[in-house]
């Protein structure tokens, strides 16, 4: 039979009573999760870690290792690396005399005429999971479930997490990790949520963001010119620099019992030292009538890119950010 689902907790509780299951395909970190699964669920048992090839070599050998059971010993459960066809008639012959010991099968790419795939797809007691490339919906449910005890996992930080690792599972359970152990009080903060995950595209967006915010025309003439700005990510964009003006609104707002300096130090939730130097110069550059006035540029080039999709949205933000910083230095 086929199990087609992410969800681990299911596929655990469908395989539970199986002896033998087969977990094929090119998603690499959904299989090392499904590994660390089966382990956690078969902690009384003794795992045996092992790649086709050498219980090819000696399948005598491997046929003891699974009936030579003492009264002591634990059961067993077999994480087979590497299969393909070769092993299909091993299995058929072991198979009636597994008794509670266990065989997970993992393999990468088997095509439709693999009679490995074919057996487990076919059969009615054992499972063939297939382990597809994650889709962007399918990352962002991921970071989701993952991070939904976290405080400030909106929208925009669930994209700036998803693109960070380009579809790949076991780049996202990294970056998943770093953020788990530098957020320690389960409250996300974007500025230091880019930072962390230090994405390219976002390193060239923020150096750029701060050109425009601090009015450099030569920095943002020159920059302009060597950024890629991707129409799908325009509106993650348009939200990064509407929150970093949104900041330097609280810091000017904060400045007006004491300077900006002090107020850049004072508020809360504290910035990343590495944005300390920039939001100072950008906040002493800034006013509340220049913040209105960018927040009014932004939403409109935001109304634009969603409501008309065949504007052309590179002109439109290239545009935005020279305004922006003709603006910052009127």
């Amino acid at each position: 039979m086929i199990l087609k689902t992410f969800d681990s907790s299911y596929v655990l509780l469908k395989i539970k009573k199986q002896n033998i299951c087969l977990f094929y395909g090119e998603n690499l970190g959904m299989m090392d999760e499904f590994k660390e699964d089966l382990t956690l669920e078969n902690k009384d048992t003794k795992i045996i870690k092992v790649e086709q090839d050498e219980i090819l070599k000696n399948i005598n050998n491997f046929f003891n290792e699974i009936l030579n059971m003492s009264l002591f010993e634990k059961k067993k459960a077999f994480f087979i690396y590497h299969a393909d066809d070769k092993i299909l008639s091993f299995l058929e012959e072991i198979e009636p005399s597994l008794d509670q010991n266990k065989i997970y099968l993992f393999s990468g790419i088997l095509n439709k005429n693999s009679k490995l795939r074919s057996y487990f797809e076919k059969s009615k007691k054992y499972s063939a999971l297939p382990c597809y490339q994650d889709d962007d919906l399918a990352i962002k449910k991921i970071i989701s479930n993952k991070l939904k005890d976290y405080q400030g996992l909106n929208n925009e930080n669930i994209n700036i997490i998803a693109m960070s690792c380009n579809k790949d599972r076991m780049k996202l359970n990294n970056e998943i990790n770093k953020i788990v152990n530098c957020f320690l009080d389960k409250k996300i903060e974007t500025v230091k949520l880019e930072n962390l995950l230090n994405t390219n595209i976002n390193e060239d967006l923020n150096e750029l963001r701060d050109a425009i915010l601090e009015g450099n025309k030569v920095k943002t003439n020159k920059m302009l010119s060597e950024t890629i700005i991707q129409d799908e990510k325009n509106i993650l964009y348009l939200q990064m620099i509407n929150q970093r003006i949104n900041k330097i609104s609280e810091i000017i707002n904060l400045s007006l019992d004491t300077s900006i300096d002090q107020a850049v130090s004072s508020i809360k939730p504290p910035i990343f030292w590495k944005d300390k130097k920039n939001i100072t110069l950008q906040a002493k550059k800034l006013d509340k009538g220049k913040i209105r006035e960018i927040n009014e540029k932004t939403y409109d080039i935001e109304l634009k890119i969603k409501s008309n999709s065949f504007v052309n949205q590179g002109i439109l933000m290239k545009k935005l950010l020279i305004d922006i910083c003709n603006l910052t230095n009127s």
